[in-house]
């Protein structure tokens, strides 16, 4: 089959260290379905970290029926974001579908520490899924910034194997 002229798509791009979305008209690349996973992954990342952003703003105190919704729509797109990654990304290379060594080598580097955030992130989830207002006051700030390093962590690590799975000359494209 060929394909004539230029289709939309999602193209990433890295911006100050930290990969992101944009949308632009260019030929086809060859690897579409994985350009597909790690675009559904950023999205779902940049879904989850403008909640995170609102949930930071929210005192201690002040759990009202807006914050609950906030922070329950928060654990759906965490749990998504984790999926995605676990998934998709490593899901394939897991199952051995990744042949390109630096993939799989960056892969191996990165895995158990993506792992432990992966397991941070499901505790979070549990225990915000039916917390009472007791916890949310009494623990909600805390657990919020220990999520937040670790998924800053886990942020700078996923972009290292998005890095290698697209190759660096394409993030510049």
């Amino acid at each position: 089959m060929v394909m004539r002229g230029k289709v939309r798509r999602n193209r990433v791009i890295e911006d100050k260290g930290t990969i992101m979305r944009k949308t632009d008209n260019t030929n086809r690349h060859p690897r579409v379905g994985t350009r597909k996973m790690i675009n559904d992954m950023l999205e779902q990342r940049q879904r989850m970290l403008v909640l995170l952003w609102d949930l930071s703003k929210i005192k201690p105190v002040q759990t009202d029926e807006h914050s609950r919704e906030t922070l329950d729509e928060f654990l759906s797109i965490l749990v998504d974001y984790i999926a995605a990654g676990h998934f998709g990304l490593y899901g394939r290379i897991a199952a051995g579908n990744e042949r390109r060594t630096p993939v799989t080598e960056t892969a191996g580097q990165i895995y158990p520490r993506i792992a432990d955030s992966t397991a941070l992130s499901v505790d979070f989830a549990e225990r915000y899924e039916r917390a009472n207002e007791q916890t949310l006051s009494t623990r909600l700030t805390s657990d919020l910034s220990e999520l937040g390093e670790a998924l800053s962590t886990r942020i700078e690590l996923e972009d290292r194997l998005i890095r290698a799975m697209l190759g660096e000359d394409e993030l510049a494209a």
